[in-house]
């Protein structure tokens, strides 16, 4: 909030806005009165107040239609409500409707002082947590700027150069050397490889998927993510096991991110299995869903990391065996379910395995040809 804080209060009647307005200015608050929902509305619109008391019983517009519309304007705006009507019906729908509290009339001056505090804490509060998302928006395209053009173009124009020399005939150069330029150019692949991870987990275009939707067959395209680990797992002796429904599960999708985001969840399931174990894939319609759930019986994962899984720059605790990660798999894939408008969830204990849950909207549409 910059300068004075500006509190509006929309009541039928002028004994109670003649009282608050006095209390609000002995408080040093900036204090707005409307005697109906139509002015308190045009007042909000206009002069963006930072709380707003609302009576639930006024002539013309209705106190809950007020809030609807107020919400719907300024989604961070703090309401709370004022009644001579206090009912807990009425009370837990206005809170429902978005309110932040609720004060019954009469109330005494001290009431009223405590209940402003409150509110204004709380809008405080809302434009704090807003600034902090527009950061972290402007560090993600900032990111992204950066790995785009201060790491990928080097390192595309090296991998280059490395192909060229693999390719032409060296005259005199030793084996060893020779597999020393290979492993080069394949430690290149990986920067490259990571760098578009990098670029994918903090774009924004995934939304974009959207206008290539088709039926896609969610347990084929399970299947296709299985053939993709499968070579990883063998290499720890983990066994994927396919349960469930065997028939087509139909979603509207695109079939590559929903592959991709079902391979994140097994290499991740992989990784922190323990040489040896299985890793299960469940395929199942439920209703008007369909959900595959990825689950292992690996190290598993605190509250704490749970948490913090899917946040794109963190991660639990090392796979087994070492293995590393980015933490950016778990990210990607559930952009991708919610670009799809489905969720992704996850159950875990430590010492007990993970489990990654996707769920996605049926559809009875047979798979485009």
């Amino acid at each position: 909030m910059n300068g004075l804080p500006t509190v509006l209060v929309i009541d039928d009647e002028e004994v109670v806005l003649d009282s608050c307005r006095r209390i609000l200015e002995k408080e040093g608050i900036r204090a707005l009165t409307a005697g109906g929902g139509e002015e308190g509305l045009r007042q909000a619109r206009e002069l963006r107040p930072d709380l707003v008391f609302v009576d639930l019983k006024m002539p013309g517009l209705s106190g809950l239609e007020v809030i609807d519309r107020l919400r719907a304007e300024d989604p961070g705006v703090v309401v709370i409500v004022i009644t001579g009507y206090a009912t807990v019906a009425s009370a837990v729908d206005s809170l429902k409707r978005g309110a932040y509290d609720f004060l019954p009339k009469p109330f005494t001056p001290d009431e009223f002082r405590l209940i402003v505090r409150r509110g204004l804490e709380r809008r405080r509060l809302v434009l704090e947590a807003e600034s902090l998302r527009r950061e972290k928006e402007l560090l993600r395209e900032n990111f992204a700027a950066i790995v785009s053009h201060e790491l990928k173009s080097p390192l595309a124009a090296l991998q280059q150069s490395l192909y060229a020399l693999n390719a032409a005939p060296l005259a005199g150069l030793a084996e060893a050397e020779r597999q020393r330029l290979q492993k080069m150019q394949a430690r290149v692949d990986d920067l490259l490889k990571l760098i578009h991870t990098w670029l994918r987990a903090v774009s924004s275009d995934l939304q974009a998927i959207r206008g290539d939707f088709r039926p896609v067959d969610l347990g084929a395209a399970s299947a296709r993510a299985v053939e993709t680990v499968e070579p990883h797992a063998r290499r720890k002796g983990i066994q994927i096991v396919v349960e469930g429904d065997p028939g087509p599960l139909l979603v509207q999708g695109h079939e590559g991110t929903l592959v991709e985001a079902m391979v994140n969840l097994l290499d991740n399931a992989v990784k922190y299995s323990r040489p040896g174990g299985k890793v299960f894939v469940r395929r199942a319609r439920e209703g008007d869903r369909v959900r595959i759930a990825v689950g292992d019986q690996g190290v598993g994962m605190t509250p704490e990391e749970i948490r913090r899984v899917f946040d794109g720059f963190g991660r639990g605790k090392e796979g087994t065996a070492g293995e590393s990660g980015h933490g950016f798999g778990l990210a990607i894939a559930r952009r991708i379910v919610e670009a799809h408008g489905g969720t992704l969830g996850v159950e875990s204990e430590p010492g007990r395995g993970s489990t990654f849950t996707i769920t996605l909207s049926a559809t009875k549409a047979g798979p485009a040809g």
